[in-house]
């Protein structure tokens, strides 16, 4: 252990905390190390103090004592008022240019509020996003932090140190904007998270129930498909939850988890933020809703007993054709979630003026993050090409890998609904991308409706100008504005 000033210190010990300070430590860091309860400070430092230079700290101005100025203090407590009751506890021992920093699921508001009570002080307050989980924050994670230009100055060095790296060696962080942009990218994150596992559960259904395959023949399935374009994280470790058979039963793993998903609110955050900004993220959505089906278990087992369709069985050859198609399917929804999330990352930043840059945002999660995968590459070049490309499905790489992917698509989402299986993202990826591609859509109708009953007025398409329909006179127009 050492006791020289340290370069950065690491409040709250449980695992990501804990491994956070130590990929600090392995990294030639000399970290400072505090802990509500000192004996989990002492614990980490007696564990791993042979990876690297730690300064175990029992009270709070001991731990700021034991930084070198600029203070970097990085905080890891649960979110919420626990985030608040240390700012409270650390700020009076903090100096102007001091940099706080919040490594917490944060939600964006709280961080722009909390920086923006700092910044009065002269403190600078960073919230940073950090993807990829215990193994990530050990290893290496992806990064996202916010805050001023001069907080990533004295940040940003020890951050990329620590990142995870891509496959060219660029490390996986990088400023992403003022006050609350790193969090707000961390939470679309996870969005698309939420989304990529919907629509993997959702092959997983189909493969299963429609084409008859058993858990391990998927497993094989997305073994090979994660060697070709949908090379992924999630769809690696997929396979490795398919092909484990439980210890106690011999029976396929998948089969004795209870059919009732958790989530911890990033999902919710990332769909209600998307309605404040009008921004569609349907597939988002309906992936955040499944989860949510999936745990009322009164309204499903009260509905269990209702009608379904009979189909008939796939031939083996005929089931082989259809995994085919789910791989296409699959693709070509995961686009449509990512060029989802992106447009709402646009959206946030032009709403807050964070001037969020998108093809860097791709670079960072390419690795230690959970949704990294091998088409962020091109979704980097894509925007990297054009900045102000308004959307994925308008890059013509995509446009045409997704325009040769689409009559398969529809066919999957058809054989869904032959078979009642449920597939609400698949579905609603597919609504998303016909109603971009449409001439016209039935708003028309709806602008309508809403003229009649309320009054709300219209645009025209043959002349400038609002309007409103006399409906319960002799219908005449009025032009309004």
């Amino acid at each position: 252990m050492s006791t020289s000033k340290a370069h950065i210190g690491v409040t709250g010990l449980a695992v990501m905390g804990g491994n956070l300070a130590r990929n600090f430590a392995r990294n030639g860091f000399t970290v400072a190390v505090h802990n509500r309860t000192a004996a989990k400070t002492r614990a980490l430092v007696e564990e791993f103090g042979h990876e690297g230079a730690f300064v175990a700290a029992e009270s709070a101005k001991e731990f700021v004592d034991a930084l070198e100025r600029p203070r970097r203090i990085v905080v890891m407590v649960k979110a919420g008022d626990p985030t608040d009751a240390v700012i409270r506890a650390f700020t009076p021992l903090l100096e102007e240019g001091d940099v706080v920093i919040d490594g917490g699921n944060a939600h964006f508001q709280d961080t722009r509020r909390r920086e923006r009570e700092l910044r009065e002080r002269g403190i600078h307050f960073v919230g940073v996003g950090i993807s990829g989980g215990e193994e990530g924050a050990l290893l290496g994670p992806s990064i996202m932090p916010g805050g001023s230009q001069e907080s990533y100055a004295s940040l940003g060095p020890l951050l990329e140190k620590i990142a995870a790296k891509a496959a060219d060696g660029t490390p996986c962080t990088s400023h992403m904007g003022p006050d609350g942009a790193g969090h707000f990218v961390k939470m679309v994150h996870n969005g698309i998270e939420y989304a990529d596992m919907q629509l993997i559960a959702e092959a997983y259904h189909l493969l299963r129930e429609v084409a008859g395959y058993s858990p391990a023949r998927i497993a094989e399935t997305f073994r090979a498909w994660n060697r070709g374009r949908l090379d992924s994280y999630l769809i690696e470790i997929t396979a490795e939850v398919l092909a484990h058979a439980d210890a106690s039963t011999g029976r396929p793993f998948v089969d004795v988890v209870a059919d009732a998903a958790e989530q911890k609110g990033t999902g919710r955050w990332t769909v209600q933020t998307a309605l404040d900004l009008g921004v569609p993220v349907s597939g988002i959505a309906e992936a955040v809703f499944a989860r949510s089906v999936s745990g009322h278990t009164a309204l499903r087992t009260a509905a269990r007993g209702l009608a379904g369709p009979a189909a008939a069985a796939l031939s083996p050859q005929e089931a082989d054709a259809f995994a085919a198609r789910v791989e296409q399917a699959l693709y070509a929804s995961k686009i449509v979630s990512y060029t989802q999330g992106f447009h709402q990352i646009r959206a946030g930043s032009e709403e807050y003026g964070w001037g969020v840059d998108l093809g860097a945002v791709a670079s960072l999660w390419r690795g230690g993050c959970i949704i990294r995968a091998a088409f962020l590459d091109r979704i980097r070049t894509a925007y990297d090409t054009q900045p102000a490309l308004a959307s994925l499905l308008a890059d013509p790489g995509f446009a045409d890998e997704i325009g040769a992917a689409q009559q398969d698509w529809r066919d999957v989402v058809v054989a869904a609904v032959r078979h009642g299986i449920p597939v609400p993202a698949f579905s609603a990826s597919l609504a998303y991308y016909d109603a971009l591609r449409a001439q016209r859509l039935p708003a028309a109708l709806t602008q309508g409706q809403r003229d009649f009953f309320g009054a709300h007025t219209y645009r025209r398409t043959d002349r400038e100008g609002s309007y409103h329909t006399l409906w319960s006179g002799d219908r005449s127009e009025v032009r309004t504005g």
